[in-house]
């Protein structure tokens, strides 16, 4: 990117000047290597999300961001109720693509003795990759029904406890999620997709806390050294796609006659308080349960294989937070309480201490923000920091970020180069698709640690733990 446009407001944090239809600001938070490895697109989708109808405070940009559809991936715009827009662009076709994390207990000794024989079952137990189906296959009154609970849909199936639900955001499920708009099309793609994880970034990583950052935090989030968690990334599937697909093209052709003129079509909306725009968001909060009623029944599937290996195993979870949403929160703007419409693409909420949806083992610490890393590199648990409202509507990075395309990774890599590489450093890879490896190579993401201490020194989030890799069961 080229930085000369950007005004310094300090060290990590750069605002590009508002200038012809923008009605905001642009900001982005990162270290100057960071923005000025960032695609010129960045600046330019920023600036467009910051010419939207009834956008608030400014268009953000995370340290994390690289170029979307429509809206960059790791940005965060929130709007005005009544004069602002919803966009299918600025949640992203993976709706609510996001991170769950289980404690397990163990030791890393525990793991390593049995490493070979845990990957096996995980990969033979848990369905990966394109079009991948599970065990579960859903009437349409039971997928209306998933739609509508999300996550406690899945916990009254037998699919984990009622523990859980506390340590989902939302409780596990989105209040407002409209099944009757989701289409036909969307609900068939999902019928027998849940308890998949899908392909591309996503995965099931066994992993161990390499190093504590946070003391306090690390004892609140039950959190220690050299034990072993698992991390689960994954969305909503196929019905994800499809409501994106969907609504993208009818906000589209919608755009003349809510008097809008998009630079771009992929940043399709329509005002929040229209029938199109209340339509999207039921749609969208259904896709939202939906990513949340499959990473609980992935989590069932999880634990069933630990508890063959290590009988007892519990494997509590520690927390589940998407980062592909529009959710209506409020926030502080220019001292007063306002509801907003936040949209976060490729960026996590990330409350601070002392807020009203925290789990109570968590109030007095903030937010866990799960930071997925990319294969065979740290993945990061963070933090929500008291500042970060006022900084970007209580929102941090997701992950690495891509530096390169995945046409040019699966270029430049092979797949089957890259699990033996990971092998050799004690990180075993089962994938269906060694295409899909290469195309997901550590090579091709930014450097998360630098992603996660711009997070921290921008007052986003604070670090916490990182963990290192053990096994991965890649899609």
């Amino acid at each position: 990117m080229d930085i000369k446009r950007l005004k310094q407001r300090d060290e990590f944090v750069w605002e590009l000047p508002k200038s012809g239809a923008m009605r905001v600001p642009g900001v982005i938070f990162a270290a100057r290597e960071l923005v000025a490895a960032m695609d010129d697109k960045v600046a330019e989708q920023l600036a467009q999300v910051a010419a939207l109808p009834g956008i608030v405070g400014a268009a953000y940009a995370m340290p994390d961001a690289h170029w979307g559809y429509g809206f960059p991936i790791g940005g965060v715009a929130a709007f005005d109720p009544d004069e602002g827009v919803v966009s299918a662009g600025g949640v992203g076709f993976d709706i609510s693509c996001g991170v769950r994390t289980l404690k397990t207990g163990l030791g890393r000794a525990d793991i390593e003795r049995v490493k070979a024989r845990l990957a096996e079952l995980l990969f033979a137990k848990i369905p990966a990759g394109v079009g991948s189906t599970g065990a579960l296959s859903l009437s349409m009154r039971e997928m209306d029904e998933m739609l509508a609970g999300g996550a406690r849909w899945a916990v009254e199936r037998g699919f984990g406890t009622a523990d859980d639900l506390a340590h989902v955001e939302e409780g596990g499920c989105v209040a407002g999620a409209d099944p009757a708009a989701v289409s036909p099309a969307a609900k068939a793609r999902q019928q027998d997709e849940m308890g998949t994880l899908g392909s591309g970034n996503h995965y099931l990583e066994v992993q161990v806390v390499d190093e504590i950052f946070d003391r306090e935090a690390s004892r609140a989030y039950g959190l220690v050294e050299g034990e072993v968690v698992v991390s689960i990334h994954c969305g909503s599937r196929g019905l994800g796609h499809q409501i994106g697909t969907d609504y993208l093209r009818e906000m589209a052709l919608a755009a003349p006659s809510f008097g809008l003129s998009l630079p771009d079509r992929e940043l399709a909306c329509a005002p929040i308080r229209s029938p199109l725009g209340q339509r999207y968001l039921g749609a969208m909060r259904a896709g939202i349960n939906c990513a949340l009623a499959n990473r609980q029944i992935l989590t069932h599937l999880t634990r069933e294989v630990f508890a063959e290996i290590f009988p007892g195993a519990r494997l509590p979870l520690l927390y589940d937070v998407s980062h592909n949403t529009c959710k209506e929160e409020t926030h502080l703007v220019e001292g007063k309480r306002r509801r907003l419409f936040v949209h976060r693409k490729g960026a996590t909420r990330a409350f601070g201490p002392h807020h009203a949806e925290l789990p109570s083992a968590y109030v007095a610490i903030g937010q866990p923000v799960l930071i997925g890393g990319s294969m065979g590199t740290a993945s990061w648990i963070l933090a929500g920091s008291s500042g970060t409202e006022a900084r970007a509507f209580a929102s941090a990075c997701h992950g690495a970020g891509r530096s390169m395309s995945r046409n040019e990774a699966t270029r430049r890599f092979s797949g089957r180069k890259v699990v033996d590489a990971l092998a050799a450093r004690g990180i075993l890879v089962k994938s269906p698709s060694l295409r899909g490896v290469a195309e997901e190579a550590p090579q091709a993401y930014k450097e998360v640690g630098a992603v996660v201490a711009s997070a921290e020194a921008a007052g986003l989030a604070r670090r916490v733990a990182r963990l290192a890799p053990l096994i991965c069961i890649k899609g």
